[in-house]
C-alpha cells in the first residue's frame, strides 16, 4: 500500500522557500531572538561572554548557541581583547548597523508609548544601558546645529562617569570624564535613570537635592525622547517614591 502525505499548501501555492523575498531571506539569517541585540552590543567593540550576559540578560546556553550561529554566519568572530577571549563583529556583521538603528528608532517613535505601564521597573535598570541607548532616543528636530557636551557622574549601584556629546544631529556616548563639559550632572544612578527616562521631573530632583547640575543652562532631557508622563499616574508616584527612597538612603549614609 502506498501512503501519500498531503501537501499542506493548496495547488498552485508555492512553498515559502520558493519565493524571492529579500525581507524573508534576511530574517532567515538574522531574525531569531537575540541576534540583532547581540550585534547591537558588539557594535560598541569586542565583548567577552560574561559582559554580553551582563548587558543583555541572556541565559548562558542561549547565548552560547546564538554566538555559535553568528560565527557560522560570518557575522561575528572570536578575538583576543585585553588578553582575554572575546567576540567582535566582522565587516559583514558591522553592515547590520543601519538595520539595528532603524529598529531602535521605530520602537522609540512608534511603540514606546504602548509600553508605558511596564516601565516602572526601569528605575532599577543599569544606568549604562540607558546611557548607551541615548543615540537611539535623540530628538533630531532639536539637535540640528547643536554642539554641547554633558558629563554624567553617577554614584551608587551601577554608577560611573560618562560623556554625552551632541553634535549636528548625532549623539556619541563614551565612558569617562569629558575633556570639556558644558554641563555636568551628579546624582545617584537610580535617580538619574528616572530623570533620563522622564519618570522623575528634573526640576523636582534639583529642588530636592537628588540631582546637581553645574555649568550652562542646557538641559540633557531637552534633546531626547522620554516616556510620556500622564499627570497623576501611578507610575509618577512610583518614580517619586523611588527618589524619596534614594534620599533616605543618602541621609542614613550621612549619619
Amino acid at each position: 500500500m502506498t501512503v501519500r502525505i498531503a501537501n499542506s499548501a493548496p495547488p498552485g501555492v508555492p512553498r515559502p522557500g520558493q519565493i524571492f523575498d529579500p525581507v524573508g531571506r534576511a530574517l532567515d539569517r538574522v531574525g531569531d531572538r537575540w541576534t540583532l541585540v547581540l550585534v547591537r552590543h558588539l557594535l560598541g567593540g569586542p565583548r567577552g561572554f560574561q559582559e554580553l550576559r551582563t548587558r543583555t540578560g541572556i541565559a548562558p546556553r542561549v547565548l552560547s548557541a546564538r554566538l555559535r550561529r553568528l560565527v557560522q554566519a560570518r557575522l561575528v568572530e572570536p578575538v583576543q581583547a585585553e588578553g582575554r577571549g572575546a567576540y567582535a563583529l566582522t565587516e559583514h556583521g558591522r553592515s547590520l548597523e543601519p538595520i539595528v538603528a532603524a529598529i531602535a528608532r521605530w520602537w522609540v517613535l512608534h511603540a514606546m508609548e504602548e509600553h508605558v505601564a511596564g516601565f516602572g521597573a526601569f528605575m532599577e535598570t543599569s544606568a549604562q544601558s540607558i546611557l548607551e541607548s541615548l543615540p537611539f532616543l535623540l530628538r533630531e528636530d532639536r539637535t540640528a546645529g547643536v554642539d554641547v557636551t554633558f558629563e554624567i557622574r553617577l554614584s551608587g549601584t551601577g554608577g560611573g562617569v560618562w560623556t554625552v556629546r551632541i553634535a549636528n544631529g548625532a549623539c556619541a556616548v563614551t565612558r569617562g570624564f569629558a575633556e570639556r563639559a558644558d554641563v555636568r550632572y551628579t546624582a545617584d544612578a537610580s535617580v538619574w535613570c528616572g530623570v533620563a527616562l522622564g519618570l522623575i521631573d528634573p526640576r523636582k530632583a534639583l529642588a530636592d537635592g537628588l540631582l546637581t547640575k553645574d555649568g550652562g543652562r542646557e538641559a540633557l532631557d531637552r534633546y531626547f525622547h522620554q516616556i510620556p508622563r500622564p499627570s497623576g499616574s501611578a507610575q509618577i508616584a512610583s518614580a517619586s517614591r523611588s527618589a524619596d527612597d534614594v534620599d533616605r538612603r543618602s541621609q542614613r549614609r550621612a549619619r
